[in-house]
């Protein structure tokens, strides 16, 4: 089981990233700056030496300036943007003390794709994006981001899993609503600002870069720890999930509908019949074609040739086949010249005169007949040939065929032409049943051994001929070989997308991957950690993922960097050694595995003073901070408690560069979003649901603040309203706490989960969907089918495999 797991952390290590090491493929990457040309002239920036000596950054300051990426160029960028489910911001940069900025924009009109932004008003990350129902959401992560020092900046997107990344730390890790990269043509990319008016960027820029592919923070931090699989695997999975039962829906329907058919046809008797040459035969019913006795069996014609005895003919007549019969019947003869001829022969003979005579036998004596006039030769007389049956002389190379020789050829043969007549010889694949070759009977290639099928093929007879059919798992090479097919090579195979295809003589044969288990046409995921396949270390907990899993180390202790499967890599860290503790300066920290614990030495009276920045602080103690003149700390029983200047602006007294609010000159005024309204320092205004703050003439919004809707199974937004209500009736909600186990019947009585949609049978423009044991139907909805279902499925489905929600707010 071990080597299973090991096979599986190799693969997940080795098979998941289009690019590892320290390269990206550059046609997955996106540099700002160089789309921007940023060396050039741009006015408010100016080149400044960057994070690394003679590395070059960038100064925006000043608040009127226009870094707009230009139209084609915009194009190009986001051409490779435009539907991926996974891509990554990276960003080096030093953000000013309490500037509230936007570190990249792209926005078409007022809705924004894809926006990251750094508030040092409110000490949060924002990105701002919209969802696949086209609504806008904000993902907060609070964070102090502009504090004047140079940080490494990453946040990585896959599907609905979000990780946040400082000076490569892993700060959080959420799932999300999935971001939606349908992004329009004339979409605007700005850099350091939103637009013209709002959001400007102060501080220093190193690198602003776009990476479309999954933990692009590799690029900026190659030494952090590889988690795999992504979360786009996982909704990979989901959607095969959604389409599956989709195609279930669709088969049941046409299930009922052929049930109902069958139903009907019930009271009626079904004879079967036979079709032969346009024919229509009942069953049991025979007949006689050409030289075969024919019949009809269980629907299928069966002949067989006749065998023709030899007839006894008087004396007086002789056996001669007869037009529509297949063997020879006793025919009356004449006597001419000491020759026999059969009823109807034509013989022509000279006179002593040389005058030709044309004589046939008729009943039994050969009769004299009106010789027709010649026609005119227009051969040579040297190619004139004379006929035995007829007075006239015709030209060598005539055609007997077509005087009335031919409709005696009657199956498959064919009228052949000879020098003085003509006669009927079988077709090709064929051999003849009786001696003049009129009737032919079909040649079995195969059981006669007269194929050439090689190898890897079996001989099928055909009518007048034979094929060789591949063996199943071969394809052709020519008419007579086939060569063994890798279905597993072009992908004609049967096996599940968590399945491994081993091709074969003849076939192919699938193997569920490692962490999945089922028949190889079906896998599905284990739940390692669930069903005890896991044993992590005593010092990590087991993290189920999709096909995969992590033992990940506890509080108290982190990876040694070997990075072992089950966790046997985790070691404690000595908080103490560290400086990682919040002992008091006159207590001793002593570490424990996983801890540490603060100690009084003993026989000494522990006063709960405090050590900051190597300065002894006295319990009680009150403080400003050396590099932020805006915070102010306190030592409170041995531990510092720090936080924001509160500011009164009712007294002469108050700092105007903590407290921008109390400044009442017009320079710290704000633009109002329509640029028509402008607000005063410290104004507070609502825009669009988001809570809005003029400060130091700089706008900060941030989303408005709802309470929780407790226990409340359905909710709904009302419109004009920013925060949600609750709601009895299921159909008008837009938010559903979905429970699996409440599944609802559709009309085609398929059983279907909590939060699924589909589109009503033998209807077009009818939408409905589960919720929570509730059939909800409409008509034109106005979100298209896929958004609804994309928005309810995998929005619920996340939510309730919360084995991604993992918070982590460590630096």
């Amino acid at each position: 089981m071990m080597g299973l797991f090991k096979l599986s952390f190799l693969h997940c290590m080795f098979g998941i990233f289009p690019a590892l090491g320290f390269g990206v493929d550059p046609a997955l990457r996106i540099n700002v700056f160089d789309e921007l040309k940023l060396g050039e002239s741009f006015a408010g920036v100016f080149q400044v030496q960057g994070f690394h000596n003679e590395s070059r950054a960038f100064l925006l300051q000043d608040s009127w300036r226009n870094v707009r990426v230009k139209e084609d160029v915009a194009e190009a960028m986001l051409q490779k943007l435009r539907d991926r489910t996974e891509f990554t911001v990276l960003a080096t940069l030093k953000q000013e003390r309490l500037n509230s900025g936007v570190l990249l924009s792209i926005h078409h009109a007022e809705h924004r794709y894809l926006e990251l932004e750094s508030s040092g008003q409110r000490n949060e990350i924002r990105l701002h994006y919209r969802t696949r129902d086209q609504r806008e959401h904000t993902e907060v992560f609070p964070y102090s981001l502009a504090d004047d020092r140079w940080h490494k900046l990453s946040v990585a997107v896959s599907v609905s899993h979000v990780v946040l990344h400082v000076d490569c730390n892993r700060i959080y890790e959420r799932v999300i609503e999935p971001p939606s990269m349908d992004i329009p043509s004339e979409t605007t990319v700005w850099l350091g600002q939103r637009n013209q008016a709002h959001g400007y960027f102060k501080g220093i820029m190193q690198d602003v870069q776009l990476v479309v592919m999954s933990q692009g923070y590799i690029s900026q931090c190659p030494d952090l720890n590889r988690t795999c699989p992504t979360c786009n695997d996982f909704h990979g999975l989901v959607q095969k999930i959604m389409e599956l039962q989709d195609v279930l829906a669709k088969t049941s329907s046409k299930l009922s509908r052929a049930e109902e058919k069958m139903q009907a046809l019930d009271g009626c008797y079904c004879e079967r019949t036979c079709s032969m040459n346009g024919v229509l035969y009942r069953e049991d019913e025979g007949w006689t074609d050409g030289c075969r006795n024919c019949s009809c069996y269980n629907g299928t014609v069966q002949c067989e040739t006749i065998s023709c005895p030899p007839p006894q003919c008087p004396p007086d007549s002789a056996p001669a086949y007869v037009p529509g019969t297949c063997c020879k019947e006793c025919q009356p003869v004449c006597l001419f010249r000491g020759r026999v001829y059969v009823e109807g022969d034509l013989k022509s003979v000279r006179d002593s005169s040389g005058n030709c005579l044309l004589f046939e036998c008729q009943e039994r004596s050969m009769r004299s007949v009106e010789n027709a006039p010649c026609p005119e030769l227009t051969c040579p007389e040297s190619e004139h040939i004379t006929l035995t049956d007829r007075c006239c002389k015709v030209c060598r190379g005539h055609n007997f065929c077509v005087e009335g020789h031919s409709p005696s050829c009657v199956e498959n043969s064919e009228c052949v032409n000879l020098e003085a007549g003509s006669c009927c010889s079988c077709k090709d694949g064929y051999r003849a049943l009786r001696d003049d070759s009129a009737y032919c009977g079909d040649i079995d290639e195969c059981a006669e051994g007269k194929h050439y099928c090689r190898e890897n093929t079996m001989c099928v007879n055909t009518p007048g001929s034979f094929m060789c059919i591949c063996h199943t798992g071969y394809i052709r090479i020519d008419d007579y070989s086939c060569t063994e097919h890798d279905e597993c090579t072009t992908g004609h195979h049967s096996c599940d997308e968590n399945a491994i295809c081993f091709n074969m003589v003849g076939g192919h044969s699938c193997s569920c991957k490692p962490s999945y288990v089922g028949n190889g046409t079906v896998c599905r995921d284990i739940d390692e950690c669930a069903d005890g396949f896991v044993e992590c270390d005593s010092r990590a907990t087991c993290v189920n993922l999709p096909g995969w899993y992590h033992c990940e180390c506890r509080d108290g202790y982190h990876d040694n960097g070997m990075f072992s499967a089950n966790g046997e890599s985790c070691e404690d860290i000595d908080e103490c050694a560290t400086g990682r503790h919040r002992c008091a300066n006159d207590t001793v920290c002593f570490n424990v595995d996983g801890g540490y614990d603060c100690r009084c030495p003993h026989g000494k009276n522990c006063t709960g003073d405090c050590n900051h920045d190597n300065k002894h602080k006295h319990n009680g103690q009150i403080w400003v901070l050396d590099n932020d003149r805006c915070s102010v700390c306190s030592c409170q029983s041995g531990l510092v408690m720090c936080r924001r200047m509160v500011c009164d602006c009712e007294t002469t007294t108050a700092d105007l560069f903590c407290c921008p609010e109390c400044d009442p000159g017009l320079s710290s005024q704000c633009l109002h979003q329509n640029r028509l309204i402008t607000y005063s320092n410290g104004d507070t205004w609502v825009e669009n649901c988001q809570q809005c703050q003029c400060m130091s003439g700089e706008v900060d919004c941030w989303p408005v603040s709802c309470p929780p809707v407790v226990d409340c199974e359905f909710s709904q937004v009302p419109e004009g309203q920013c925060c949600p209500r609750c709601v009895t009736d299921p159909c008008q909600a837009d938010t559903v706490r979905n429970d699996i186990t409440k599944t609802c019947v559709d009309e085609n009585g398929l059983t279907r989960f909590s939060g699924a949609a589909w589109t009503k049978h033998r209807t077009e423009c009818t939408l409905c969907q589960c919720k929570n044991g509730h059939v909800c139907c409409s008509v034109d909805p106005p979100v298209p089918l896929v958004s609804l279902r994309q928005k309810e499925r995998e929005r619920e489905l996340y939510r309730h495999l919360s084995l991604y929600s993992l918070t982590f707010n460590k630096n």
